[in-house]
């Protein structure tokens, strides 16, 4: 093997060994690490960091805003807001900026939403800080050049459980005053939806003390009305089960809003993000199927009907 053959072969055992380094890093939840990694490729359009807010005096209670620059249409940027995963018990917002990346890399601007955390963050607390986290987003947007009309919600995991239960159960958004007609679409990536009883301990600390167990669970809300949802799980998810998609795609369809699980083939619960990173998009599957449903729910000329919803009754314990 002459000089430029080891030289390829160096690179690449090298690439298999960060490649590798990096899906371990991320097994072990240190999400942080596939960041950095990702931060070291160019992209075509910036994402600008344009806001760092707060919306309570929770440590967990905060937001950034990314806006793609360079890119000014006349009715605002559709934005996409982002919750991490994490087992409602781990994770920051802040490690999640790769998704900003990726998100503005293709001309949307990406919040992205922290939210309480256990025990702080035990039912409803998560779900009341989603909603008020997307609220404070909302009314910043504008000045931004975002449009806060034109939502997709966006989550991984834990993050996925909370986006699927703010689209699904209407009292979140009301209480928090944002109009459900805002929502244009929401992206569950590895989403909890039907998962009682609780045989994992993030869930039995999250949501083992609510005393009727079935309002925790998004499959209980499924409706005909409810903004579209793309439901992304990987076949081999060992930590939520596929089965969690299939049921809510067939409950969703059962009553009325036709709705398919798209199942990744031999991909396990992190992949979903470990592929919207950089180099690891080289698999388009994840991103092919989030990119598309963005394109067909944000598009101008979209606006969905929203049917008039009953008297909205806040959480009781």
């Amino acid at each position: 093997m002459g000089w430029r053959g080891r030289t390829a072969a160096a690179v690449l055992l090298l690439g298999l060994g960060f490649g590798g380094f990096v899906w371990w890093a991320m097994s072990n939840n240190s999400v942080a690490s596939l960041d950095r990694v990702d931060s070291l490729f160019a992209r075509e359009r910036t994402a600008k960091l344009a806001v760092t807010g707060r919306y309570g005096d929770h440590p967990a209670q905060k937001f950034e805003l990314f806006v793609p620059e360079g890119r000014k249409p006349a009715r605002g940027v559709p934005l996409i807001a982002f919750y991490h995963g994490g087992g409602w018990r781990s994770g920051d917002p802040q490690d999640y900026r790769f998704i900003a990346r990726t998100l503005s890399d293709r001309g949307y601007a990406t919040a992205l939403i922290g939210y309480r955390l256990v025990p702080a963050g035990r039912f409803p607390n998560m779900l009341l800080d989603s909603a008020a986290g997307l609220a404070a987003v909302r009314a910043v947007a504008a000045e931004h050049g975002v449009d806060p009309e034109r939502i997709a919600l966006m989550g991984h995991s834990a993050g996925a459980y909370n986006v699927t239960m703010l689209t699904l159960d209407r009292r979140w958004l009301a209480g928090a005053g944002v109009a459900e007609a805002a929502i244009k679409g929401t992206i569950v990536l590895a989403g909890p939806s039907d998962f009682y009883p609780f045989e994992k301990t993030s869930s039995r600390n999250a949501m083992g003390h609510w005393p009727r167990p079935e309002e925790t669970q998004p499959v209980t809300y499924a409706r005909a009305d409810a903004p579209p949802l793309l439901l992304v799980h990987g076949t081999e998810d060992d930590s939520v089960r596929p089965r969690n998609a299939r049921i809510l795609a067939r409950t969703m369809t059962e009553r009325g809003a036709p709705t398919q699980a798209t199942l990744i083939e031999g991909m396990g619960h992190n992949g979903l993000v470990i592929t919207l990173a950089r180099p690891f998009d080289r698999d388009r599957r994840v991103g092919d199927a989030v990119f598309g449903f963005l394109k067909r729910v944000l598009a101008p000329g979209t606006e969905r009907a929203v049917a008039a919803s009953s008297p909205v009754q806040p959480a009781r314990p």
